[in-house]
């Protein structure tokens, strides 16, 4: 299985980017050899949408692909997100890579999609389900319990057969079975290495019962750390990732040492089934080209051969 370890600004450390640091950020990666860049979604952040940075890139770069990391799916129209995805795959010629999720734990966020909190889980099970058959089927009719269609065909459909990946993100134990039950692919984030193979373990058995299988190289991490000369901000940065997961040591889910604790962090979790690696500094590098390419060779160089 080959490892893969791509980049994603993240929250804090694109807060503000505008258009000039965006096409800087584009250009390195595409330069440097980096496999993907993923677009956080923060309503109310300052911090760009994630599809339309998707679809402002896929036109700037001709190798990188591209995820979302993650999107929050309800409160979306699924028929219209299907739509966009689709048009994104076919503009990309496939280099998309679909990542949902909830949402994110704040609750000002969750009001900005106008959905009860009691309905999110439901709703992303139904609406994966109806994006899926718009991509592969022609004459859709659905009936759920929130979302239906009469005869519908969606076009274009996507480059990617049978169709785009479906990640989902999360690390509850429901959200590893809604993996296991739907999903192709899962990208958690704040999992510590012992956290991680158990739960490896449940997707593939909920899979299983459901008489799926998801691919063996598609068991990902979201792993945050604290970029070169930031190393000040890490006692905060820890307090803040503590308040949110104060079951586990915060240095076990977000790395505040170097390149080499970052490198033998992801080797940590390879060990535990993970082959897909999205790393994302805490808060701003002092320099994107730099950053991307140090990190480049002393990390994701090392994985990748």
């Amino acid at each position: 299985m080959k490892v893969r370890v791509g980049i994603g600004p993240g929250i804090g450390a694109s807060a503000g980017m505008g258009a000039e640091g965006f096409w800087s950020l584009i250009d390195a990666c595409e330069s440097v050899g980096w496999d993907s860049l993923w677009f956080s979604e923060r309503v109310a952040g300052d911090v760009l949408d994630p599809l339309a940075a998707m679809g402002a890139a896929i036109g700037r770069s001709k190798r990188l692909k591209y995820g979302t990391s993650v999107l929050v799916l309800p409160g979306r129209n699924p028929i219209l997100l299907a739509k966009e995805l689709a048009s994104l795959d076919v503009l990309s010629d496939g280099r998309i890579i679909p990542v949902f999720g909830l949402g994110s734990p704040f609750p000002s966020e969750h009001q900005l999609f106008g959905i009860p909190r009691s309905e999110r889980a439901a709703r992303t099970d139904e609406a994966v389900e109806l994006i899926v058959k718009l991509w592969t089927e022609t004459d859709v009719t659905f009936e759920g319990r929130f979302f239906s269609v009469t005869n519908v065909t969606l076009l274009p459909k996507p480059v990617q057969e049978p169709h785009p990946d479906v990640w989902f993100g999360g690390h509850s134990e429901a959200a590893c079975r809604r993996v296991g039950r739907l999903g192709t692919g899962w990208l958690p984030s704040f999992v510590t290495s012992a956290e991680y193979k158990p739960k490896v373990d449940l997707i593939k058995e909920v899979a299983a019962k459901h008489g799926r299988e998801i691919e063996e190289d598609h068991y990902g991490a979201l792993v945050p750390y604290i970029p070169k000369g930031k190393e000040e901000m890490a006692e905060t940065v820890l307090s803040l990732i503590s308040a949110r997961r104060p079951e586990v040591d915060p240095s076990e889910v977000i790395v505040p040492g170097g390149d080499a604790e970052l490198r033998a962090r992801l080797e940590s979790l390879v060990t535990q089934g993970a082959t897909k690696f999205v790393v994302v500094p805490a808060v701003p590098p002092g320099d994107w080209g730099e950053e991307l390419q140090r990190l480049y060779d002393n990390v994701v160089r090392p994985l990748e051969n």
